[in-house]
């Protein structure tokens, strides 16, 4: 149980040290940036600390000043790093400490032999750069280091005596061999380290964008859904690719009004909830006939519902495809009581001629339709009662051999004067 509570601080000590001086607006490159950073920090730490111990295991006396130096060099850096939260100035200072550090060490210690090759720790600057700062930005980091490498050697060849050092070997051969593949195993893990948490964290981050995306376009799926709920597809798609008004003239379309008859009065006598529930399931009926006959809902107006044909190519014989779909209108609530059971009727006015289509606003916008054929429709559908299906002679010219009709009867109607109105009766029965 011990060793569990000693693994969980362990990982949480290292989590906090990871994520030490990472703001909340900082995007996943620079959280990944600076976590890397302090993870090099931390690295080079502990393997300072670990120096003058495995020298006092072999048996070898060894100077704690610099270790104890290097540590609160690059202690203090980070602490002023986590208070000022100024990452550039960090990111720069402490990549040089880590640069020059390891080459301060061996010229302290002798030379490349008997330093067993530390300054491969300075490769930790040009790799952090690599990591933490970028591509371009790692040549001059990688440069220097190749550049005080080639001067210690250079110093390292012209003042080694051979003779002198044979007989006053600072550090025993053997010595100087354990720390070779030391620091060549500790430089190597701490790169491979580097690059591991960078590959393992960029995994994640493309991971998260990748859900992201995911989510986006489930998201942009129910935007397009909804916005093809409101509005006919060939304007949905106008809308969402142009900022320009949308207003369409059309020479020809039909258009019908199915009215609910006497159901603001009925409606003052039920809930809100039995209100609702009773347009919603008429109205629902009439979308699925409007699907079924290929023609576009417009809007509803209360308790009133608009429909039309002729916007689009889906139903190039709209006229007798709305004539259809009023018959069908009035059978569904004369004979399926699930969808009326109030026992409800309508009254729908048919028009057929030019008019406007556009969509109204900026938000909460609607697809809606002007002109006299609209208003004809409206006015039509005002003057019948229930189950009647009344239509303008446009209309009755259309579809007149398809269908029974009773009229002509002119009645005056509002700015039009008198108007010719045709009754729907229904499909005419051919005889084979």
């Amino acid at each position: 149980m011990s060793s569990e509570k000693l693994s969980s601080s362990s990982s949480h000590f290292v989590s906090q040290l990871l994520n030490a001086g990472i703001s909340p607006d900082d995007d996943d490159e620079v959280r990944l940036n600076k976590a890397l950073l302090m993870l090099a920090t931390g690295l080079f730490t502990i393997t300072a600390m670990l120096w003058p111990l495995i020298y006092s295991v072999l048996g070898k006396s060894f100077s704690t000043t610099l270790p104890l130096l290097f540590q609160l060099i690059l202690t203090g850096n980070m602490l002023l790093y986590i208070k000022s939260r100024n990452f550039d100035f960090f990111r720069v200072t402490q990549l040089g400490i880590f640069l020059f550090l390891p080459f301060v060490t061996q010229w302290a210690m002798g030379n490349f032999i008997s330093s067993s090759g530390i300054i491969l720790w300075a490769l930790i600057a040009p790799i952090g750069a690599l990591l933490c700062i970028g591509a371009n930005q790692s040549i001059g980091w990688f440069i220097a280091w190749a550049a005080l490498t080639a001067i210690s050697s250079a110093i390292d060849y012209y003042l080694a005596d051979p003779i002198f050092s044979a007989k006053n070997d600072i550090v025993p051969i053997r010595t100087s061999l354990v720390f070779f593949a030391i620091n060549f195993i500790a430089v190597a893990a701490s790169i491979y380290l580097l690059l591991r948490y960078s590959i393992l964290e960029k995994r994640k981050m493309q991971k998260r964008l990748e859900e992201t995306y995911v989510q986006l376009l489930v998201q942009q799926d129910r935007a397009e859904s909804l916005l093809l709920n409101i509005l006919p597809a060939p304007i949905a798609h106008r809308l969402q690719n142009t900022n320009q008004t949308i207003a369409d003239g059309f020479a020809d379309v039909t258009v019908m009004f199915a009215d609910i008859v006497n159901f603001t009065q009925l409606a003052a006598s039920l809930s809100p909830n039995q209100v609702f529930t009773t347009l919603n399931q008429i109205f629902s009926a009439f979308d699925e006939l409007a699907e079924k006959f290929g023609l576009e809902k417009i809007k509803t107006i209360g308790d009133a519902y608009m429909i039309a044909g002729g916007l689009d190519n889906n139903c190039p014989d709209y006229a007798h495809a709305i004539a259809d779909m009023a018959i069908e209108m009035n059978a569904t609530l004369n004979q399926n009581v699930g969808v009326n059971p109030l026992g409800l009727g309508i009254r729908i006015g048919i028009g057929t001629g030019p008019l406007i289509a556009g969509v109204v606003g900026k938000k909460k916008f609607i697809y809606d339709l002007w002109g006299d054929t609209v208003n004809i429709a409206s006015r039509i559908t005002a003057e019948g009662q229930s189950g009647m299906i009344q239509c303008d002679a446009t209309t009755y010219r259309r579809i007149a051999r398809a269908f029974a009709f009773e009229g002509p009867q002119s009645t005056p109607l509002k700015g039009k004067g008198i108007v010719d109105i045709y009754r729907l009766i229904g499909r005419k029965i051919v005889n084979e």
